[in-house]
């Protein structure tokens, strides 16, 4: 257990992009009533998922990480959670297939809600109203009921993150998940995707390989993973007083979880030393993410890491890169070897989506899609080059026909972003161009692979 911590010690350091509530009771009874409800996931899941990252981090594995840039309350509805949750099987598979790894999946999903601001405030035509904080803070409407920071707001999201992770669960092992579904995965909408034909391709083989490995004797629904899948949930840890509220005591061990996920991050914003959310982070045993972007310093990356990881526990942090296209190459070698050279066990993900934001002659903010992949080739070369494995990937991303970056073999054009442009936040790859990536990535993880066996030989 972390010294000198308990889940209100955050409280004692500097807090920032955190709502300021006006009713300091209305605060208390949200907190209270969220502390007596049942935590959405459990220690023993949270350790088996830090367990599956601590082969990530060996090498022996791959993490795939997405979901919603902020999820809403308004979008809330079981047809999107599956469409994402099947984009993300897809995705798993293609990476199976062809980088001959497992693939873990961890989800943003069932809590990713808050969103950190610059300013507190926002002004339009004279009118000053809080900043939009998330849907479990206020309302994204310019308006001034909606735009009070609510408490009982935090009460809704738990609810909606508990009905999800049901429906994840029911999902994962219920039959949905099952191989031989493999063909049922693809979306409507994907047919228009000539990368909806690569992946029937796949899907083909891997029935065949079903098929070969019955006629052999072996009969593939009673081997348990084909049958089903682990999937886990994470979010940014960024609303602290829901995050203290869903912190829970391992019956087991004794050690503090936040079972409001399985696994929580800290942003870019919020990382610096002092920080009110490492603080938080520090004592928690759940598996951390790190934004690492171009503002960290390799010394300061250092001290991070020794404050959330004293013990080196293989499996516990995930550095997640988010420099952009132009600033990887510059930026990420710095950090790996100052990591290498400390002796730290990581798992090293690319987020190529904050980096890459560019406001369009529309209007819209936007993401190229040329420049998303631009930052995973640099990412994976820079790792090649140092040595190191390109452990993952984490994407803003949806199974919605969305049209909100740019680019991609379907082809979307900053006239065509305002056909269906349905983001709360940041803009986000639909299914077709998520599909698109993973071919992608198969194609660097099936590199370097190729690479490793060379150098063995």
């Amino acid at each position: 257990m972390a010294q000198n911590w308990s889940p209100d010690s955050w409280k004692s350091h500097e807090a920032r992009h955190l709502p300021k509530y006006e009713d300091a009771a209305a605060l208390a009874a949200a907190e209270e009533k969220l502390l007596n409800y049942p935590p959405l996931v459990f220690a023993g899941e949270a350790r088996a998922l830090k367990s599956d990252l601590a082969d990530v981090a060996a090498g022996e594995a791959f993490l795939l990480q997405g979901g919603d840039c902020a999820e809403s309350f308004a979008e809330f509805h079981p047809n999107n959670i599956r469409d994402t949750f099947r984009v993300l099987l897809q995705m798993a598979v293609v990476l199976t297939f062809a980088g001959k790894l497992p693939v873990v999946k961890v989800g943003r999903m069932a809590g990713q809600f808050a969103k950190p601001r610059s300013s507190d405030t926002e002004t339009q035509d004279g009118v000053t109203l809080p900043s939009y904080f998330g849907d479990n803070v206020n309302g994204i409407e310019f308006d001034p009921a909606q735009r009070r920071n609510d408490p009982e707001r935090m009460v809704r999201a738990y609810s909606q993150a508990a009905s999800t992770l049901n429906l994840l669960r029911a999902f994962a092992g219920g039959g949905y998940a099952n191989l031989r579904q493999v063909h049922q995965w693809t979306l409507d909408f994907m047919g228009r995707s000539p990368w909806a034909d690569r992946f029937a391709e796949t899907a083909d083989r891997i029935s065949e390989s079903l098929d070969f490995m019955e006629a052999c004797g072996i009969d593939p629904a009673t081997v348990p993973q084909l049958q089903g899948t682990s999937f886990y949930t994470s979010h940014e840890a960024l609303l602290l007083p829901y995050e203290q509220a869903m912190a829970r005591r391992d019956s087991l061990t004794g050690d503090w979880f936040d079972c409001s996920a399985h696994m929580v991050w800290i942003g870019d914003r919020t990382r610096f030393e002092g920080s009110a959310h490492v603080e938080f982070a520090r004592g928690i045993g759940n598996p951390l993410g790190m934004k690492c972007g171009p503002s960290l310093e390799p010394d300061d990356l250092i001290r991070l890491l020794d404050t959330l990881n004293p013990g080196r526990e293989p499996g516990r942090i995930t550095l997640i890169s988010r420099f952009g296209h132009d600033k990887v190459e510059a930026g990420l070698p710095r950090l790996i070897r100052a990591v290498e050279r400390e002796g730290h066990s990581v798992v090293w993900s690319c987020d190529p989506m904050h980096g890459n934001v560019v406001k369009a002659d529309s209007g819209y903010k936007t993401r190229p899609f040329d420049r998303i992949q631009a930052e995973v080739r640099g990412f994976f070369a820079i790792h090649r080059a140092e040595g190191t494995h390109a452990g993952g990937i984490h994407l803003e991303m949806t199974g919605q026909d969305v049209t909100e970056c740019v680019g991609g073999a379907v082809a979307i054009t900053d006239a065509g972003l305002n056909d269906r442009y349905h983001t709360h936040c940041d803009p986000r790859l639909n299914a077709a161009q998520s599909i698109e990536l993973a071919f992608s990535l198969a194609d660097m993880l099936k590199l370097a692979a190729e690479e490793e066996q060379a150098d063995a030989a």
